[in-house]
């Protein structure tokens, strides 16, 4: 993935997130575009399926890359940057769902995720758009970022063709007083079940990574 790039006036911004059933195998992949600066909601797009490749920790990517792509499909905007509820780099290989993405949508991707997966950092100071940076083994690979006083940090990463400061400053310009970025936000809240949307249903066997990357 490209860790270098500049989002300047971006039009529309999507937030993408993904609600698993680990009990069933199955998931729900949702995708939402706002119009900035006006936070807009244009579009939101659902992909529910079954997933094929099992749970392994640091290896999610490969399990909900190919539902969240197929959701991401649907989409009749082309976002100009993409907020994703999951990690870029700050991730042990340095690849985490939203730099999966961003390569396969080739297209500017943030990581900004609720929990750490690795990596250490100072406390933020509490006044919102205070961060620390998270550094694992002597890598900055993000940064811990708050967002709202009185609530936890989220944490920030580049994902592709965008550098961390402007992954920071995009990030904090679409929160609307959530702790979660308002893209972000609408997604989680679409994944759910509690956003209005369109919905897909797609057949096992058919979101294979394989067939993603030779597509």
């Amino acid at each position: 993935m490209i860790r270098t790039g500049e989002v300047t006036t971006p039009q529309f911004i999507a937030g993408l997130d993904i609600s698993t059933r680990k009990t069933y195998g199955t998931a729900t992949a949702a995708v939402v575009v706002i119009q900035y600066p006006q936070f807009r909601l244009m579009e939101v797009k659902i992909v529910k399926g079954k997933l094929d490749f099992p749970y392994i920790p640091g290896l999610l990517s490969f399990r909900e890359s190919p539902l969240t792509l197929a959701a991401c499909e649907e989409l009749a905007i082309t976002p100009d940057l993409i907020l994703v509820d999951g990690q870029g780099i700050a991730h042990p290989r340095r690849i985490g769902l939203a730099a999966h993405l961003g390569l396969f949508l080739d297209t500017p991707t943030i990581g900004c995720a609720k929990s750490r997966l690795c990596g250490q950092h100072e406390a933020p100071e509490e006044t919102p758009g205070s961060y620390t940076e998270l550094v694992d083994q002597g890598e900055t690979v993000g940064a811990a970022l708050r967002t709202r006083t009185g609530v936890k940090p989220v944490y920030v990463s580049i994902g592709h063709k965008i550098d961390l400061k402007n992954a920071i400053h995009w990030v904090l310009a679409t929160c609307r007083g959530y702790r979660l970025p308002e893209p972000a936000r609408l997604a989680h809240l679409a994944a759910g079940g509690n956003l209005k949307s369109e919905s897909t249903a797609v057949p096992s066997g058919q979101l294979s990574m394989e067939t993603l990357w030779s597509t």
